[in-house]
């Protein structure tokens, strides 16, 4: 379903479905089995260009845009949410902050290690007080000459703790503004730095194959230069990621709705139910047909916010449709997939009993649904 895209484009889509199938959708179900993040996979990824999609050449990039990454991530979404969100992360929070907001020296010194995949970073930003509230940030960051000394904890961090994990960005307040705020700024925070604690993985109900901890700050020490961006933007700054990482989840969780509908499909044509294929049932056609309509609704949602966000105009609503949507369409289709498998639907080795306990987080993560509506409630004019 690539009506919409050009031929290169199109030549994306069909190679990162190729490697997705061959590749990915192989290992997908030992690695969640074990909790194990593929980094043969992520390497891989790498070799393709895929981290370096949406980034300029100068930087080690593709020269691609956000419609490129958000082809890459739904076509790994469909196999495997673990390895998609690994992408999708690595781009957005761990190598976009640095792109945008980051001085000529951060970037020539994190950008092409990122951008080759040989380097994940992570975005520490919630905390156990501050999730969709970021404002209510308790981590501090204080100068004592020229440098940071930064206390605090932060939580649901992915890409925070792998082998080639070089360095996570917290948000911490660095003091007040003249009305009384929290002044938040952004911290580069080199992994093994001491006093950095990455604490074990979590138990999670799905990405098991995506790496998540939280993290313990105490006493940690860093040059004054490891800020990124100006001082005090920090909350600004990381909104941006924010609505930029929503169209990519949008993405990932489109993914996730046609991967179930393409297994729905398949086992509904395979399974024989009273003597007849259960793809003749009326009730399954129905089902599939409902499912069908989510993917083509939740495609147009993401691509038409990506293409508004590349052609540099306001595309926050947009970023917050496309993820409220095709949030939604995964959830939706991973339990009517469920459905149409039955029993073996409740089987983890089948893709569909991952996607169900894997999708849910897209409801949650970057922006629960309910801040998506806020986000559109405020651009129908709604105060409050």
């Amino acid at each position: 379903m690539t009506e919409d895209l050009d031929d290169e484009q199109r030549e994306l889509a069909a190679m990162v479905r190729d490697f997705a199938d061959q590749v990915v959708a192989p290992q997908a179900y030992e690695a969640d089995r074990t909790h194990t993040l593929n980094l043969d996979v992520v390497r891989q990824m790498g070799e393709l260009g895929l981290f370096g999609l949406p980034f300029p050449e100068e930087y080690g990039g593709q020269g691609g845009d956000y419609l490129a990454l958000g082809i890459a991530i739904e076509a790994l979404g469909r196999v495997d949410q673990s390895i998609a969100i690994t992408l999708e992360a690595g781009v957005s929070l761990g190598a976009m902050p640095v792109y945008r907001f980051g001085t000529e020296e951060q970037k020539a010194e994190y950008l092409p290690s990122l951008l080759a995949g040989e380097a994940l970073a992570g975005f520490g930003l919630t905390e156990p007080e501050a999730g969709s509230d970021a404002g209510a940030t308790r981590t501090t960051a204080r100068l004592d000459g020229d440098e940071w000394v930064i206390d605090g904890t932060k939580q649901f961090i992915t890409n925070s703790g792998t082998a080639i994990t070089r360095f996570v960005t917290v948000t911490a307040v660095t003091g007040r503004g003249p009305d009384g705020r929290k002044e938040i700024s952004t911290i580069i925070v080199p992994n093994g730095t001491p006093g950095f604690t990455v604490e074990p993985a979590y138990d999670k109900v799905g990405w098991n194959a995506s790496d998540t901890h939280p993290l313990t700050l105490q006493g940690v020490r860093v040059p004054a230069e490891n800020l990124l961006g100006e001082r005090g933007q920090g909350f600004r700054n990381f909104l941006i990621i924010l609505d930029e990482g929503r169209i990519a989840i949008a993405a990932l969780a489109t993914g996730a709705a046609e991967g179930c509908l393409e297994a729905a499909v398949d086992y509904a044509q395979k399974r024989t139910v009273f003597g007849a294929a259960l793809s003749t049932r009326q009730n399954a056609q129905f089902t599939l047909a409902r499912m069908r309509a989510r993917v083509h609704t939740a495609r147009l949602a993401w691509h038409h916010a990506a293409r508004l966000r590349d052609a540099g105009k306001p595309f926050a609503e947009a970023a917050a449709i496309a993820k409220l949507v095709s949030g939604e369409a995964a959830m939706d289709n991973a339990r009517d997939a469920t459905q149409i498998f039955g029993g073996n639907g409740f089987m983890n080795e089948y893709p569909v009993a991952r996607h169900y306990r894997d999708s849910k987080i897209l409801e949650i993560g970057e922006g629960t649904t309910e801040v998506q509506l806020l986000v559109i409630a405020r651009g129908l004019g709604l105060a409050g």
